[in-house]
């Protein structure tokens, strides 16, 4: 049975008609952080009306549970982000779907304003997968995505995925369960600094906690089997940028695959993709938009 990171199978924590949607709004904000009422709509109701979740929004805005940000785009200048308040934070700190998963939240509107884009863009890029699992009759809702899951990678450091998704493949009576680690770049950063991320990757596969106290240490096998039965597949998702410039940076991505030993020993045991944000939204990501980072044509991410 496919499970949360809280260990609470995934298809118990799909969002249900007969849950109060003001808890799952709650429960929304809680995980993924901020979403607009749109986003929302789509992730909780998406054959609802966006009236129905504004109601609902401004209920719990007026009971003090959630507040909201302009967006800052000045041509979007009436669309918010919205995000829990402290008192909506402590009310969602011991839901059932949170449970084990560290609290990240955002309960001021100083904190959400400089996390909007980035925060909004991931829930942007979850909601095709989401849409996509309705469609084909797969497995995969608003738990099943994790935003910004934290690993140790050694040597003090940690490696901290923009997103962490579960998701179960159902053709005929097959079940294949997926996960996979999301990469959201916004062209924010450098390209070579995106495509030291797969180092990061890399050390993370091969890290092994060592046991504390013995003068010969003995491994206790890799630290990512604390989490997954199999280590995720990595996705890349880009944005904010000319199809020439997007283009280079997944070359520069495939570049450092073929050219770092590390990597290079990362993409022999774990697929790896890239694709463009404005290819997923339209086609799916079922679609064939991944470009594979060890090469070969475009295909869906399921196939890579």
């Amino acid at each position: 049975m496919t499970t949360s990171p809280s260990g609470v199978p995934a298809a118990a924590l799909a969002p249900s008609p007969a849950e109060p949607l003001r808890l799952q709004v709650l429960t929304a904000l809680a995980l993924h952080r901020m979403a607009t009422t749109d986003q929302l709509r789509q992730m909780l109701r998406p054959d609802g009306s966006r009236q129905l979740l504004s109601r609902v929004l401004n209920k719990l805005r007026t009971t003090g549970f959630v507040d909201l940000t302009p967006l800052p785009d000045w041509h979007r200048s009436r669309t918010h982000a919205w995000y829990l308040t402290p008192d909506g934070s402590r009310l969602t700190r011991d839901l059932p779907v949170l449970r084990g998963r560290p609290p990240y939240p955002i309960t001021s509107r100083t904190a959400a304003s400089l996390k909007t884009p980035h925060t909004l863009t991931v829930v942007r890029t979850h909601l095709p997968f989401a849409a996509d699992a309705r469609r084909l009759g797969h497995e995969h809702g608003p738990w099943d995505w994790t935003p910004e899951v934290s690993h140790p990678i050694g040597e003090g450091e940690r490696l901290v995925a923009d997103a962490v998704m579960h998701y179960t493949v159902a053709d005929d009576q097959h079940r294949r369960k997926l996960r996979a680690f999301v990469e959201v770049d916004r062209t924010t950063m450098s390209s070579e600094r995106l495509a030291v991320k797969l180092i990061d990757y890399a050390r993370l596969l091969q890290y092994e906690v060592q046991p504390v106290g013995r003068r010969r240490p003995a491994s206790t096998g890799p630290a990512w089997l604390k989490w997954y039965p199999v280590f995720p597949r990595l996705l890349f998702v880009l944005t904010g940028a000319s199809r020439t410039r997007l283009d280079n940076r997944i070359g520069d991505l495939q570049a450092m695959v073929a050219q770092h030993p590390l990597v290079a020993a990362l993409a022999r045991e774990v697929p790896l993709g890239a694709a463009v944000l404005e290819d997923i939204e339209p086609h799916g990501p079922s679609g064939a938009v991944w470009v594979p980072l060890v090469g070969g044509e475009p295909r869906p991410w399921t196939a890579l």
